[in-house]
């Protein structure tokens, strides 16, 4: 019988190795896929035995992919009961915030600078298909997705593989308090017209404002991400 914490209960991923990725990469990326849609959730145990016999790999490789997530804060190693989905202590919360607060900051001056006019023109467009998306769905899962599709299009446009590796990563560890913003009541709704109006921006080609704004939006989402993490730490003291 399998336990509450079985992955086979919440992953339903097969083998892998059937394409041309070294095994150990697609270990990692089909684990941290898995963490960042929520199929393994925050806290849940890592078991090297299911994960072997679920993905059909090595205990060595195993071990590998779950060393690389740990080091790229997706996974926490806890004594006495090993590898878990990590889950941001209010502390990390506020910090990873104001990096990415900075960070996005700076990719929209990259792409105000660099970004074609065509490019400008998808990024309004991907701001279109999120304000349908939430019309049409609370679903957090797809507005994240819709929104990511911004995300996408900004970083095409700022031509910077160094700010795009560390937005991703910054994205990635937000994901779980990017969620609980996102399910507060009309912040959806707040989060299009904040989106809209860097996009506003970008489009007259004003950095300073477009930046501007890009931190007040990441700020406002922080607050509403944080207040739920200082809410836990209250109910536990």
């Amino acid at each position: 019988m399998t336990d509450s914490n079985s992955l086979a209960k919440s992953w339903n991923a097969g083998p892998v190795g059937r394409i041309a990725a070294p095994l150990r990469e697609q270990v990692i990326a089909a684990l941290r896929q898995a963490i960042v849609d929520f199929q393994l959730k925050p806290g849940q145990r890592l078991i090297e035995r299911e994960l072997i016999e679920q993905l059909g790999v090595s205990r060595t490789t195993v071990r590998e992919a779950l060393r690389e997530l740990t080091s790229e804060g997706l996974v926490t190693v806890v004594p006495q009961r090993g590898a878990v989905v990590s889950s941001p202590s209010l502390d990390d919360a506020v910090d990873l915030y104001e990096v990415r607060a900075s960070l996005e900051s700076l990719i929209v001056r990259h792409f105000v600078q660099r970004a074609s006019d065509q490019e400008v023109a998808q990024l309004k467009a991907t701001v279109d298909d999120l304000d349908a998306t939430v019309q049409a769905s609370a679903d957090v899962r797809r507005i994240l997705g819709a929104k990511d599709r911004f995300y996408a299009v900004l970083l095409e446009g700022a031509r910077s593989p160094v700010l795009r590796t560390l937005q991703e990563s910054i994205q990635n560890r937000v994901q779980i308090l990017r969620s609980s913003s996102l399910s507060k009541s009309g912040r959806p709704k707040a989060m299009v017209r904040e989106l809209r109006a860097i996009a506003r921006a970008i489009a007259k080609r004003d950095a300073d404002l477009a930046a501007q704004l890009c931190t007040e939006h990441v700020r406002t989402a922080a607050r509403t991400a944080l207040a739920d993490l200082t809410a836990a730490g209250a109910s536990r003291d």
